[in-house]
């Protein structure tokens, strides 16, 4: 069962003061006398993976202020500033519906908005284009993708594109995740949720094809969870959380099906990159990390099988994820990684140097 909003409150309290105070503790000197003091040892966060791959775990580093409460934490993006943006569907019991908050790189609340995702909020992706950058919001309550400014302005929403005429209902359309192209500043939506269809758009927003469609075959997919535009190898290609057939599927930016990468794969996510590595949060309990070559490089934080979404926080297992569904190099290299739990948990993977 889920922890009830207030313990959840006051969860987020220990969390911002309980450190603080912990250090303050040490920090006092000894009473006179020599007496000795029962002085509580500040306990280090787990330390996970090895090599040029090691983190310090640190759960729970992103809470939102008291009047909203976490619902599962699904989409994670940081602008150029370093603001990073969290979005969740909003526990039920929450204060504000916002589904939207908004951290500085130190991870102090900044803002919130966005009542409309509520619900739903589900993939964020960030661009720049020009001097502006903006969100692209999956909302899948609402079966919509969102453009919006950093302050939430609405630029356009698409729901559903007719030009394929796949769709003989609407509702079988469930947007995920979309993928941004450096190429040519289009974009593509994975119908993930829905019927497992691929929409590409141009950058005026214009649809352009359809391709994918539910099965387990070379341009099928089942459960097209995430995607995006890998410029790793010779030519750019779009590789696809292919998450219900527990795999990656690569297509050419036309949508023709290239190959199937498996290995270290269980229910991929979604995607980021940073030089020659790429991240995949995996729904199965792990944040795993391909080289240039897709082979694993590292899996972080293992906790699978987990049987824990709906348990109380106190039994969550410290340095075991439980569902990862979004994760994002940060600008400077620390993964922050956001999990598919209803209480919510955005936990910093803070890079350790010569780990």
């Amino acid at each position: 069962m889920a922890s009830s909003p207030d313990s959840h409150t006051r969860r987020r309290q220990f969390l911002r003061t309980g450190g603080a105070a912990l250090v303050g503790l040490a920090a006092r000197q000894l009473p006179a006398f020599g007496a000795e003091a029962d002085v509580p040892t500040p306990v280090p966060p787990p330390r996970l993976g090895s090599g040029e791959h090691t983190y310090d775990c640190v759960h729970d580093w992103l809470a939102p202020p008291p009047n909203i409460l976490w619902g599962d934490t699904q989409g994670v993006a940081q602008d150029r500033a370093g603001r990073i943006y969290i979005s969740h569907t909003v526990h039920p019991q929450s204060q504000s519906k916002d589904a939207i908050v908004v951290f500085d790189k130190n991870g102090k609340f900044v803002t919130s908005w966005g009542s409309r995702f509520a619900g739903g909020g589900h993939g964020l992706d960030i661009r720049r284009e020009g001097q502006t950058e903006y969100l692209y919001h999956c909302d899948t309550a609402h079966r919509l993708v969102v453009k919006t400014t950093l302050d939430g302005t609405v630029i356009w929403e698409k729901g559903a594109p007719e030009e394929p005429k796949v769709y003989d209902d609407t509702h079988k359309f469930v947007p995920t995740n979309v993928a941004l192209s450096p190429q040519d500043g289009g974009l593509y939506i994975a119908d993930g949720y829905g019927s497992s269809y691929i929409h590409q758009y141009d950058a005026k927003g214009q649809w352009v094809r359809t391709f994918g469609g539910a099965g387990d075959g070379p341009g099928q997919t089942k459960t097209p969870h995430g995607l995006f535009v890998d410029n790793r190898g010779k030519e750019p290609l779009l590789v696809v959380a292919d998450r219900g057939n527990n795999r990656l599927q690569y297509f050419t930016l036309d949508g023709k099906h290239v190959r199937f990468e498996k290995e270290g794969m269980r229910r991929p996510c979604h995607f980021d990159r940073r030089g020659d590595e790429l991240l995949v949060p995996d729904l199965d309990s792990v944040i795993t990390i391909l080289d240039k070559n897709n082979k694993v490089a590292a899996q972080i934080g293992d906790g699978f099988p987990s049987k824990l979404r709906g348990a109380s926080r106190d039994q969550y297992i410290p340095g075991k994820f439980i569902h990862p569904h979004g994760a994002k190099f940060l600008n400077n290299g620390d993964i922050l990684v956001v999990e598919w739990v209803p209480t919510g948990r955005v936990t910093l993977l803070k890079k350790v140097k010569n780990g």
